[in-house]
């Protein structure tokens, strides 16, 4: 069973987790508004990873005695100065989210929950790999600068991109919810 305090901000993380997947959504449609296409789907597709890391994290609250809670979403901002500028606040805000990561764990340590402790080392597995991404994506627009043709490579290539839900995942995990067409019917 969660203590109060652990429930409380795992629930806190998960709006945080949730504001990412808003972010980068918004990004996707920023980036769609100005014809860059591949920017707006690599964006896109870091706004369903940051989707599953909230439903995974609401998942382990309930999942662990605890009352996962669906709180208001700040908005995010809309438009950014240039794609460089974009992709640096994704760098940015990826280090702020280990950071945030880090300070669950401390409550995890704080409350001697040692489950969630386990449960949150898969997060900081994929906030060194967040990371990584963003630093890489973040230098590859750095180095098509403002000049056209090397921006529309550098949408192109990060326009392959694509989503994968991760293995073991099920979005929807109750069996009441109909998998069929002719089940509806019922």
């Amino acid at each position: 069973m969660l203590s109060e305090k652990m429930n409380e901000a795992l629930n806190a993380q998960a709006n945080r987790e949730l504001y990412s997947s808003y972010l980068y959504l918004s990004m996707s449609y920023y980036f769609e508004s100005t014809g860059m296409t591949g920017f707006a789907s690599w964006m896109r597709v870091q706004a369903g990873e940051e989707l599953v890391h909230t439903m995974k994290m609401l998942d382990y609250v309930a999942n662990s005695g605890g009352r996962a809670k669906m709180m208001a979403v700040e908005a995010p901002q809309l438009s950014w100065a240039s794609p460089m500028q974009a992709f640096q606040h994704v760098w940015n805000h990826e280090r702020m989210v280990t950071g945030l990561i880090h300070a669950l764990v401390r409550v995890a340590e704080s409350e001697s929950d040692e489950g969630t402790k386990r449960f949150l080392q898969w997060y900081l597995e994929e906030q060194v790999e967040e990371e990584e991404s963003s630093d890489r994506v973040l230098k590859i627009v750095q180095a098509a600068g403002s000049e056209s043709s090397a921006l529309k490579a550098a949408d192109k290539e990060l326009g392959q991109r694509r989503f994968k839900f991760p293995s073991g995942f099920e979005i929807f995990p109750y069996s009441a919810i109909p998998t069929t067409i002719g089940s509806l019917k019922k």
